[in-house]
This record gives structure tokens, sequence and C-alpha cells, in this order.
């Protein structure tokens, strides 16, 4: 027991340490709380970057030493593969501080595995990688990562996501059967490398019954229905969602109760300018949606499913009284009062002809904001920290390099050309994921050190100096704990008929509802509903109580468990008579890397011991296991 508690001290600390250091939630979009609590949104981006720096700061300071490259290095003299890089090392060299040196293969890989795909590289491939003389592995690899399997189950997640889908929520519930058809048509998407404007244009516009495989965008404009209020109420959300999502402009949710004069003053230089009738006019092009729950016989299929259709006719009417928003009432437009709004997209243009709804995602998947709220959500998956923060809070005022923001405002971006470029590149491969992926990962800048042999303070967090470290999703937790072990998973899911191995391939964060240990497990890591509660990275004392006490550990870190299953991984070490073969092999295995002396010979102490019919071979390697799954660098991607 007592190398359980030498490897693994530093981590009990960081439970501290990222509890007192947990981020703020963004603003979400659901609801209009600018007034009721202003400092959550006042100083979003600073927020942001002070739990960038706060983070890295903790986990470099509760992490082992890792022999990683640390030594500083002049960011002219770095490699440029790419704009990125121009412009990173750039401002680096303009600000005058140095760069981290690029990370080790060790350290890359686990970095890029994790990123790309979820899961951790295994021993065998992380020798080979070391091993591998040729000057272009790194993009090799990388392009091996983009095309599979797992790539899909990540990114299905990460856009599952986004798009919220799940069986139930506060408005109107999809379902099983519609999350479950939502689901396969984003796992379809991702896998079959659909544009990502594709996939905001048909979840815009998209009809039918949310049960039908051929209608399952329809999923997200459920998700849109405001309950206990007029129409209105229902056209004003799907107008939130929609640009919340695809424009990272999550304001008109203020801009829908009231002008953003006095409001948004000193959080939106737009939204500050922008008044409720141009929210009300964007809100208009949903104003003909129409959604009808299908309550006929409980045995059939379609029972509780809901069909969404697009009226003929209809127009955003200023006569409500009541709902979720301060009433709406007729206003003065060109000298005479209007009582019916018809669209009006924020750029001025009136909806064409036709289907308002198809109007609306034209004109948001040619917006400029459409560009950028894509690349800059990508960066931050990638980075940690977005070019732009808030990623729902954007700017549209500070953002164009070209333009000078108003008096008093600087530029949202901490680097508004690289942003600029990262959003062009975007529409010249027509928003491939993959690519735009590679493009990032591929970068020098990137792939920078975790590791930074020198002064650390805020400002140098949104300059990416260093890469900063993210704590893994629950998801990846479980799947890195499995693929460790080689103890496999089966969950049941409603509506499936094959169980589920990975964590990655749920359809949703409240799964599996089948086990409650492991839901509560997950849970335990913050990982949100896609509803109420947000996705977060803050840590607490009960995420790390259940890596120490759950079974989904500590069934995965024995030789046998109660249940007699074996983990074939573990067997074979307590097989294993050499005892430095076995201690670099599960530092691999568990931590990407091999360890330090000071843990080698912890290690190598407590292996020598298991001599006796009190502590055996077994009992030793299961508490070397147990002790590397508590290690802070097990639970982060650095």
């Amino acid at each position: 027991m007592l190398i359980r508690l030498k490897l693994i001290a530093p981590a009990i600390l960081l439970a501290s340490a990222l509890v007192c250091a947990q981020e703020t939630p963004e603003p979400s979009g659901d609801n209009c709380s600018f007034i009721a609590a202003p400092d959550q949104f006042v100083g979003g981006a600073s927020r942001a970057r002070r739990d960038a720096y706060e983070r890295t700061l903790a986990f470099t300071r509760f992490s082992s030493k890792r022999e990683a490259a640390s030594r500083l290095a002049e960011p002219s003299a770095m490699p440029v593969k790419s704009f990125i890089d121009e412009e990173i090392f750039r401002k680096l060299s303009a600000e005058g501080v140095p760069s981290a040196a690029v990370a080790s293969d060790e350290e890359f890989l686990r970095r890029v595995t994790l990123d790309l795909t979820g899961r951790i590289p295994s021993a065998a491939e992380i020798r080979e990688f070391i091993a591998n003389p040729s000057a272009g592995k790194r993009d090799a690899l990388i392009d091996r990562l983009l095309y599979s399997p797992e790539f899909v189950d990540k990114w299905t997640m990460w856009l599952g996501d986004l798009l919220q889908n799940a069986a139930v929520a506060q408005n109107r519930s999809q379902q099983i059967e519609g999350r479950n058809r939502m689901h396969e048509w984003i796992k379809a998407s991702i896998d079959g490398q659909k544009s990502f404007r594709d996939v905001a244009f048909e979840v815009i516009t998209a009809s039918g019954n949310n049960y039908d495989s051929d209608s399952a965008p329809s999923n997200f404009i459920l998700r849109g229905f405001a309950p206990m209020g007029p129409a209105q109420d229902t056209a004003d959300l799907l107008l939130v969602r929609s640009a919340s999502m695809f424009l990272g402009l999550s304001h008109y949710d203020c801009l829908l109760c009231h002008d953003g004069k006095y409001h948004l003053d000193s959080v939106s230089a737009w939204g500050a300018k922008t008044t409720r009738l141009e929210a009300w006019r964007m809100a208009a092009h949903f104003s003909r949606v129409q959604m009808s729950r299908v309550t006929n016989n409980r045995q059939d299929y379609y029972f509780n499913s809901t069909l969404t259709t697009e009226r003929a006719t209809g127009n955003y009417s200023l006569n409500t009284t009541s709902g979720n928003r301060p009433r709406r009432d007729p206003v003065m437009i060109d000298g005479r009062q209007v009582a019916n709004l018809t669209p009006v997209y924020r750029d001025g243009t009136p909806a064409a002809g036709g289907n308002w709804r198809e109007s609306f995602a034209r004109a948001l998947t040619a917006d400029p904001m459409f560009a950028r709220n894509f690349v800059n959500r990508l960066w931050k998956a990638m980075f940690n920290l977005a070019l732009a923060e808030p990623v729902d809070g954007l700017d549209p005022a500070r953002l164009d390099p070209n333009v000078q923001p108003p008096a008093g405002w600087p530029h949202q971006a901490s680097h508004p050309v690289l942003l600029e470029k990262l959003a062009q590149a975007a529409r010249d491969n027509d928003f491939n994921l993959r690519e735009t992926l590679r493009l990032i990962v591929s970068s020098t800048a990137y792939q920078l050190s975790s590791s930074y042999d020198g002064p650390w303070d805020m400002t140098k967090a949104p300059l990416f100096a260093r890469h900063i470290p993210r704590r893994l999703e629950p998801e990846e937790v479980h799947d890195a704990l499995v693929k460790a072990s080689g103890v496999r998973a089966s969950y049941r899911i409603g509506g499936w008929a094959d169980p589920v191995e990975w964590a990655m391939q749920l359809p949703e964060p409240v799964e599996p509802r089948s086990n409650g240990t492991v839901a509560a497990f997950l849970n335990s890591f913050t990982r949100g509903n896609r509803d109420t509660i947000q996705r977060s990275q803050n840590g607490s004392i009960l995420m790390w109580l259940n890596m120490m006490n759950s079974t989904v550990v500590t069934d995965r870190t024995r030789v046998q468990d109660n249940q007699g299953r074996y983990s074939p991984y573990l067997l074979q070490m307590a097989r294993n008579t050499n005892n430095e073969q076995v201690v670099e092999d599960m530092f691999l295995t568990y931590l990407s890397r091999r360890p330090t002396e000071y843990e080698k010979g912890v290690a190598l102490k407590t292996l020598a011991k298991a001599t006796t019919p009190q502590y055996t071979r077994n009992a030793a390697v299961e508490d070397l296991a147990w002790a590397l799954a508590n290690k802070a660098d097990f639970l982060f991607s650095y």
C-alpha cells in the first residue's frame, strides 16, 4: 500500500487545487440572466484565460517531473509549418516571450491520440513511434488517427454535446428513439465527412418525425420548443440555439427581451448597438415552425414522438403579454405601426420567398461569424483555450482584423489575424472537420511541450507559449482504464440491440442508465447532461474519491476482480519476473511515458517485496496499477 501513497500524493493535492480554480460556466444562451448576475458575463474572456493559466500551474506543480523537453526556445527559430505558426511565433517574438520547446515523442503521441480519438496509446504503439526514424512520422500518425473509428466516436460525442442531443430535457424531450436516431445521424455525418455547413443547414431546416432516420435532424428543432408560452417563445429559443451554436452569438437571448443598450455595454460592442426589433426579425425566420406530439396507441412505435412541419403562412406577431419574455407590443417602423414582422437577417437582408428557415440557414452559413465560430471552437478543443473567449459570446464588432473596434474596445481574439486566416481555411476546405483539425494539430504551435522552464504568468496563457493541459473528459478516463487493463465494458442502451463497450460511444452523457455505478463514476467528472448542466473541467473531491474507490477503477486494477474477471494485461505483468520490464511497461501503458528515477525506485522496491503469502506478486502489481491510475498524469492530456 505504501507505493499507492508515495506515487499519488501529488494527485490528492491537485484535487484541492482544481476545486479552488474551477472554471466559471460560459453563458449558455438558455436564458437571459445578465441583469440577475452581471458578473457571470462581464470579464468572461479574462476568466477563461485565468482558468487556463491556473490549470497549467496546478498540473505542473502536482504532476511528476517529466523528462519531456522543457528548455525555452527563441520563437523566431521555431519550425514554421503554416500560417498558424507564423502568427503564434510572431506575436511571441513581439511580446518578448520565449516559447516552450517542441514536445517529446512520448508527450506528443499521448496528447494527439487523446485529443483526436479520446483514447490513450498502448505501450507497443509508444515504442514503435519512438523507434520510427522517419521525419514525417508525426504527420503519418495524425493521418491514421483522423481516419480511425475512434476519431468518429470522439467527434460524435463532441457534436452531440454542441447540438445538445439528449432524450430528456426541460423543454420538450426527444425520447430515447429520437435521441438514438439523432446520434446515428451525427455519427454518420462525422464518418462520412459531411461539411459542418451542411450539418448546420440540415438541422435548421429539418422537418418530419423525430423518430425517423430520414428526419433525425428534426430533433434539433424539437429541442427548441419553449413550453408554457406563446409560439413566439419557441421562435426565440430556436434563434438562440442556432445563433449560439453556429455563430457564437448567445447574446440574442438577452436581445430578445430588450435592446442591448444599457445592458450589454460592458460585454459586447455589437450587442450594445443591437435592438430588440432586430432580434425579433431574426427570430421571425422560425415563426412558421409547427410541432405536434404524437399521442396515439402506447404500443405504437411513434408514441410520444414529435412531428415538425413548416406552415405556408404566418409571421412573428407583436401581440403577447405572457410567456417566457417581456410583452411584445407593436413598434413604429418608417413612421407606421407594425404588429406583424417578417424575417430580416442580421445583415439587413430580408428572407427570400418560400421556406423562411431555409433562407435563414443559407444566410447563417454564409455569415462570416459561422466560419469564425467553427474554427474558434475547434481551436479550444485542441489548445484548451479559444482564440476568442467565451466561445458562445463572440463579438462581431471586434473580430475583423482589418476593422478597428469601436473606441475603448480591443479586438476580442488574442490573435485576430490568425482567427480570420483559420476561418478562410475552413471555407476553402468546405468546413471539413478532419482537414481543419489536421491543419491545427500539424502546427508546431500545437506540438509545443507543456513543460516550461521559465516564469509563467497569466499573460502567457493567451499567447500559447506552451501547451495548456486539460483534464480528461470522463468518457476518456473510463476508456483509458478499459484499454490499459484489457477488461472490457458492456453496457445496454435503450433502443440498441448491441451493447456499448466504450464510454465514448454512449449516445448521451447520462448513460449508461443500466449501470448506476458507472454512471455515478462518470458524473463525478462533471460531464453535464446536455440540458441544464454543461460539461466542465472542474475538479472535485468526489472525482478523486471515485478514482480511489469506485469499482470502475478497482475492478480494472486487479489481476482478478470480485466477479472472477481477469485483466489480461495485469495477469501478463504478474507472470513477468523481470521487474525492470514490468515497471517500464506499466508506466507506458497507464501514463504513456517511462518512469522517473524516483518512481522507478519506488516501484522496483514494491515488486521486490512481493515474496510472501501476505504480499503476493499479484498484490504488488495491483498496487502499482492502482497507483498509476491515480496519478495526476493519468487524468490529463498535456
